[in-house]
């Protein structure tokens, strides 16, 4: 197996990597290093939790040197706030003994404050679409000095609409740079992206997109309904010793909120919650909590799946079956890391099978189901969009389709039209309308 040792990288990175523990490249690491150090563009296709970030950050900060200019020579695009703290704590461990500047930018924080750190200036840049095409386009932020072009999990920021800001921000760069794109899925849209902006990228594929990883256990349980869920998370959550770190995805805002109050109730503050509607101090400060094992159980929406780097998570929870397969690896690749073993428990109703079935497909691997627990207690209560679909019989506004064999006619009595009243009636009898614009003495003439 090749070590970092074999790399060709200057003693500041060297320490670096020793003072983190690295010893040995993962595979995306081992076969990105080369590639991206040639200049040329890259595709780097692997499983996510293989360690990407570091595959294109060290092979890059291997290149950079030291430099007084203010405005950036490398960009490094991620999809969420939480992805450019990650992204700039990690690049500043790898380059800890050398002179590299290194600053994070994103939606949801002052942007007088982000303005005047770009004006210091930095060799590195980590940001969000939005807030970075902000900057740009006010002339706050110059990126014709950009070298090298990082984006990391482009499939999301499509997915979040962030496709205006991005071929935008390509053309404030000089057309003459590196693009390195790094993913766990490949779309459709995204290989039209590269096809239209890359110039011949070379595709380094350590594992087809979908792949699971190994070292994650993965199975499912058949529940009726949310809260007979949140019952049976209840009750596997109460073996402490098994379940010592649990993320827990659901599918929106409003059931992490409910989910949390039902798992407060019994867990108290060993339970956290975060979702897109928290701000961003409760957001990282409750991601760190997490991290550190002041929470548990943490409940959490899609915000959470992707590309984040949490330490030693056991467990990842799925309390739906994800409309879409990617989100489920992405949601089961919080666990299982850096050579770690896992656990994934996905929780779906019989509507949800169709989904459950899609995921398998793509993964090419079935997930096994486990047997109810005995004394688990089905719950009766329901979410609003749980709730059956009463037929109104005499609703007025529901087309009757089919005339049944008890349908008759109105008679004719009853067969009215509304005609705006008798008062109105009967004005309209003794003021007829004029036949001519203009014709003042026609209601005159015609008066009874």
């Amino acid at each position: 197996m090749q070590s970092f040792d074999d790399f060709k990288i200057n003693k500041q990175l060297r320490y670096a990597i020793e003072d983190l523990g690295f010893t040995h490249p993962t595979p995306i690491q081992q076969e990105a290093f080369s590639v991206v150090r040639s200049g040329r563009d890259v595709v780097g296709i692997a499983q996510t939790g293989t360690g990407k970030t570091f595959a294109y950050t060290l092979p890059i900060l291997e290149g950079l040197k030291f430099s007084k200019q203010v405005n950036p020579r490398v960009l490094i695009m991620v999809p969420t706030r939480e992805l450019v703290i990650q992204v700039v704590d990690q690049v500043k461990s790898y380059g800890k003994y050398s002179s590299i500047r290194v600053l994070g930018i994103y939606g949801g924080a002052n942007i007088n404050v982000q303005r005047q750190e770009v004006a210091q200036g930095c060799d590195i840049l980590v940001a969000t679409p939005g807030r970075l095409y902000d900057l740009a386009v006010s002339r706050n932020l110059e990126l014709k000095s950009v070298k090298q072009l990082i984006i990391d999990e482009v499939d999301v920021m499509l997915d979040l609409g962030f496709r205006y800001q991005l071929v935008n921000i390509f053309d404030l760069m000089p057309p003459r740079r590196q693009n390195i794109m790094f993913s766990a899925t490949m779309t459709d849209e995204v290989d039209e992206l590269m096809d239209t902006f890359f110039t011949a990228p070379e595709r380094i594929q350590v594992a087809l997109s979908g792949t699971p990883l190994e070292s994650i256990e993965q199975s499912y349980y058949e529940l009726p309904n949310f809260y007979t869920k949140a019952n049976l998370l209840i009750k596997l959550l109460k073996d402490k010793q098994e379940y010592t770190k649990n993320l827990v995805f659901v599918s929106n805002k409003k059931h992490a909120d409910r989910l949390y109050t039902v798992l407060e109730e019994v867990y108290g503050n060993e339970v956290g919650v975060i979702h897109a509607n928290k701000t961003q101090n409760y957001r990282i400060n409750a991601i760190g909590q997490f991290d550190a094992g002041s929470y548990r159980i943490l409940v959490t929406t899609d915000v959470m799946a992707r590309g984040l780097d949490l330490d030693q998570v056991t467990h990842v929870f799925n309390m739906d079956v994800p409309r879409f397969p990617e989100n489920y690896m992405h949601r089961i690749g919080r666990t299982g890391r850096a050579g770690t073993t896992g656990k994934s428990i996905l929780m779906g109703t019989p509507d949800e099978l169709e989904k459950r079935q899609e995921i398998e497909a793509l993964m090419e691997k079935s997930i096994s189901q486990k047997e109810l627990p005995e004394d688990l207690e089905i719950s009766t209560r329901l979410l609003p969009e749980e709730e059956p679909e009463y037929v109104e019989i005499n609703n007025p506004n529901k087309r009757n389709e089919s005339k049944g064999a008890s349908f008759h006619e109105k008679s004719e009595k009853n067969q009215k039209v509304n005609l705006g009243g008798s008062y109105r009636r009967e004005i309209a009898k003794k003021y007829k309308k004029p036949k001519t614009r203009g014709d003042k003495n026609y209601n005159r003439r015609n008066k009874k």
